[in-house]
């Protein structure tokens, strides 16, 4: 794989990763439209923990707050919400990371599909303006809890389907159960946070066990590229979702919809 296309998908990896349009389903059709192969397991890798370090990076005072909050007075509200939180995010992962371990490979072999991609591209499209259309309160995240938690987590396991968009189908999910467009986004980017790592450290295992000898320059080349288009993504997409909302994006996902069918059938 040549410089050129590890940081075109990179790029597209970052830039799309936290937006409700689906980082999976633009790599698998950029390589398609490109005639691309398979950019391969240690490229996969190196993207998912570039994006990885890009919310980290991010979030990293939230993070250091919901760490510091265990260490903190019981009696302090402020950390107690912090320590809910964090407690929240890592319940709230477990349905996702259950239904990949076990759908993984049926996933792969079964549902990488343009077709899959151009319907479950333009349902949960709808979805989602359906949830920001008529559900429209304004629920902070300081105002999540456990039972919404779990609910965005069980959400999340559509994901797993190309074209569906993990950070699209959580937010849908938090529209949809009262929270603010801005409060389900931060919700939906902490809670990337298990499951990329998870991905990280699942694709490393598979790595080992293949005896994969990596490119170190390539797969540095693509954890940067990809994290830089990552915190670009994630502070324009707050930035831009307070002044134009979601539906800009359900618009792009019902008009790339449209093409994949075009194309697809």
């Amino acid at each position: 794989m040549s410089p050129l296309q590890v940081v075109v998908l990179a790029l597209i990896q970052g830039l799309t990763e936290f937006l409700p349009v689906s980082s999976s389903a633009h790599l698998i059709l950029g390589s398609w439209l490109l005639g691309w192969r398979d950019q391969g397991l240690v490229i996969d890798v190196a993207i998912h923990f570039g994006t990885l370090f890009a919310v980290l990076i991010y979030f990293h005072r939230d993070l250091r707050e919901m760490l510091g909050a265990w260490k903190s007075d019981p009696g302090n509200p402020r950390a107690a919400g912090k320590r809910q939180l964090g407690l929240q995010i890592l319940l709230a992962s477990i349905p996702v990371l259950l239904a990949g371990a076990v759908l993984h490979t049926w996933v792969e072999s079964s549902l990488r599909d343009v077709r899959v991609i151009a319907v479950s591209t333009i349902f949960f499209g709808l979805l989602l303006w359906l949830a920001d259309a008529k559900f429209s309160r304004q629920r902070t995240i300081e105002d999540m809890r456990l039972r919404p938690a779990l609910w965005i987590g069980l959400a999340q396991v559509a994901a797993l389907i190309p074209g569906a968009s993990r950070s699209g189908v959580t937010m849908t999910m938090g529209r949809m159960l009262g929270f603010s467009a801005t409060a389900s986004a931060r919700f939906s980017f902490l809670l990337a946070i298990p499951v990329l790592a998870a991905a990280g450290a699942y694709g490393i295992l598979r790595t080992l066990q293949d005896q994969a000898s990596p490119d170190w320059g390539l797969f540095l080349l693509a954890v940067i590229t990809s994290a830089g288009a990552g915190l670009v993504c994630i502070g324009g997409f707050l930035a831009l979702l307070k002044r134009v909302g979601l539906v800009p994006f359900v618009i792009y996902r019902l008009g790339l919809g449209a093409v994949l069918v075009y194309l697809a059938f």
